[in-house]
């Protein structure tokens, strides 16, 4: 724990970054951690697709923090402290199975403390959990959802163990009794008692509301059994049926919810644009990679891009390296071997996200060896022990020390958008997506040439890069060449049909060029495809009460509110609407929560007082327009407004004509 505080010490700053924008920041299920329903069915097309308990997790964050960093980082590193801690209590568990006697005897010195389990087992968690490469799962805040299932697949590994152990225990205490034992008699253990097993089946369901890949843990746990404990298949199997019949229902939830999923907006599963062949022979490579840095941490890489191999023989060296484990694995399986169980563990992992089902957006990916990452670092152990005895522990606090200062030199890298991609870029140059999302990031800052030289280089690369037209459009319309932009976002929608953005942006362009019917049509396109997008509803309605489709905006803009409470715009428009439909005590009740959202918002007060006005209620009304003036005091119409009503007072014959609504939505 000390180890982990250490190595992640600077990441509590790190900023949102990438896929956290659309899962955290643009995710308005988790703004509200009462509407329960909200949070436990998240948006299918970005990372919490699918994974509710991943959403519950981020809306808890939001609940403590709204947008501040400090506390999804604090609760990133919970996590990962928790999984350390589960895997010091497998591998010890481990060590201390009868299975296990026979290789502990075979190092010299047994005895020795250094040899104990214990510590075995302190130096695998400790490598583990201050290894660089879990940078990604735990400093990068979205892929929580790698870490957060590897907590709850350890856990569900760990109960098990501890059912077995209770097992055990009950079996040795039944031994005791003289009247129980005969010469040939036949042991059979008991089914395990208590709460362990249920807790197994309880982490192992919440695992697969995280992420897919707990889809393996079953299995796992089973092939544990028959190595460790039980011996074989069929007796794991009959001492424990029920248990695994829990295990195997959790494969409902899971089922149900890769169905509701689909294809997460396009970019995972068989039709998304990549071939099943073409990405299982990439995954030779990147398996071969995971290995290399599993070693030599070193370049570490937030985005590889989409690298692809075509053909056999570009992939051969690296299928002939993981066929080689694979045929090691299955013959170690066959003898029924720990290293068999490593070997399995480790592509077991992998097999969702690295085998046949293609994932567009991440042909390789860091985070998928969190958890597989474990079987590399205990063969390492293993070995180092039964070759250097009490010598190796030294090895293994160096190799903490080494690993636990790259780690932190690592979360440097995420100290801002900048700092990540200028690093990305510095490391994959002829990555298209690299130079993309360096280009968002100075556009962010005001850096617009650079931006544009970043961005065009990411088309010069990868000509149908979407994204990248749709952010030169962005620097375009900012420059003041409205048509230029026009053109960029359009060739963005076509290129990327489920671009958002560009679609969003197109309207607002439309929008703006009083093009209302083009305009409502490209809203409706992104209100479509992003149900939950206030923003863009908030948009919309303002478009379609100018086209006088009153009841249609008021649909609209009172879903926003909705989905937003807190968002002040919406509550704006939506009283602009109200007062047009000559529902004033509405209006005012919807400007009132817009100013009590934003204070100065000074074209709340001033329609504000004219909604007052309209009421009669002229001492009210005056007071909005001057805070309306105060706060903004070139505010069209609002000393105007102001100076007729307060004449007006005084003669109430110019009360016509007084009080004017600004129309702007």
């Amino acid at each position: 724990m000390l180890a982990a505080l250490a190595a992640y010490h600077n990441s509590f700053s790190g900023p949102l970054i990438y896929d956290d924008s659309g899962s955290i920041t643009k995710n308005p299920t988790i703004w509200h951690l009462w509407r329960v329903g909200e949070v436990l069915s998240p948006p299918r097309d970005v990372t919490v697709g699918g994974r509710p308990l991943l959403n519950l997790s981020l809306a808890l964050n939001y609940a403590i923090s709204g947008d501040a960093v400090w506390s999804y980082h604090v609760l990133n590193l919970l996590i990962h402290i928790l999984a350390a801690l589960a895997l010091f209590g497998i591998v010890r568990r481990t060590l201390l199975r009868p299975a296990m006697a026979g290789r502990r005897s075979q190092i010299s010195d047994l005895r020795s403390e250094m040899l104990e389990p214990t510590w075995s087992a302190l130096a695998v968690a400790l490598l583990w959990v201050v290894h660089p490469l879990q940078t990604e799962c735990v400093t990068y805040i979205i892929q929580r959802a790698e870490s957060l299932m590897g907590l709850f697949y350890l856990l569900t590994l760990y109960c098990f163990i501890r059912s077995a152990d209770e097992t055990g225990e009950r079996q040795e205490a039944r031994d005791e009794r003289p009247e129980k034992k005969t010469q040939n008699s036949k042991v059979i253990r008991p089914p395990a008692s208590g709460l362990w097993p249920l807790a197994s089946v309880f982490f192992c369901l919440l695992g697969m509301a995280a992420k897919e890949v707990m889809v393996s843990a079953p299995l796992m746990v089973l092939l544990y059994d028959r190595t460790f404990v039980a011996g074989s298949f069929r007796a794991a199997w009959q001492q424990r049926w029920r248990l695994y019949l829990g295990l195997a229902c959790t494969w409902l939830l899971l089922g149900y919810l890769v169905a509701t999923t689909g294809s997460r907006g396009g970019t995972a599963g068989f039709g998304s644009g990549i071939s099943t062949w073409t990405y299982a022979l990439t995954q030779f490579r990147a398996m071969v990679q995971y290995l290399r840095l599993s070693v030599w941490p070193h370049p570490l890489v937030l985005d590889y891009g989409r690298p692809v191999l075509q053909r056999v023989a570009q992939a051969a060296p690296y299928a002939v390296v993981i066929v080689t484990l694979v045929a090691l694995t299955a013959a170690g399986l066959w003898r029924n071997r720990a290293l068999g169980f490593l070997g399995a563990w480790f592509f077991a992992i992998l097999a969702p996200s690295s085998s046949v089902v293609p994932v567009v957006t991440e042909t390789m990916a860091e985070h998928r060896m969190y958890l597989a990452l474990a079987a590399v670092i205990v063969w390492v152990v293993w070995g180092l022990y039964r070759l250097l005895g009490r010598r190796s522990v030294v090895i293994c606090l160096a190799m903490a020390v080494g690993l636990g200062a790259l780690t932190a030199r690592r979360n440097e890298d995420y100290r801002s958008e900048l700092a990540i991609w200028r690093d990305n870029v510095a490391k994959t140059s002829d990555n298209p997506w690299a130079h993309l999302n360096l280009g968002k990031a100075l556009l962010a800052t005001g850096s617009w040439a650079e931006a544009r030289e970043q961005l065009e280089t990411a088309v010069r690369i990868e000509p149908r890069l979407g994204e990248a037209y749709n952010n030169l459009g962005v620097i375009l319309d900012k420059e003041g060449r409205m048509k230029e932009a026009m053109e960029d976002y359009r060739q963005a929608a076509q290129l990327t049909p489920g671009l958002t953005d560009a679609h969003y942006n197109l309207a607002i362009g439309l929008h703006r060029l009083g093009r209302l019917d083009e305009a409502i049509e490209q809203y409706e396109e992104v209100v479509k495809a992003t149900p939950y997008n206030a923003v863009a509803r908030c948009d919309l309605g303002g478009a379609l009460a100018q086209q006088g489709h009153l009841a249609a905006a008021v649909a609209q803009l009172e879903e926003a509110v909705r989905i937003a409470p807190k968002y002040a715009g919406a509550h704006y428009n939506l009283g602009n609407v109200l007062a047009q439909s000559s529902r004033l005590p509405e209006a005012i009740a919807e400007y009132k929560i817009a100013i009590q959202i934003k204070p100065e918002y000074a074209e709340a007060h001033h329609n504000l007082g004219t909604a007052l006005f309209q009421s009669g209620r002229l001492s009210e009304a005056i007071a909005q327009y001057e805070l309306a003036v105060q706060f903004k005091p070139d505010l069209p119409g609002a000393r105007k407004d102001l100076e007729q009503v307060r004449n007006a007072m005084q003669n109430p014959s110019g009360l016509e004509g007084a009080g004017s609504m600004d129309s702007k939505f």
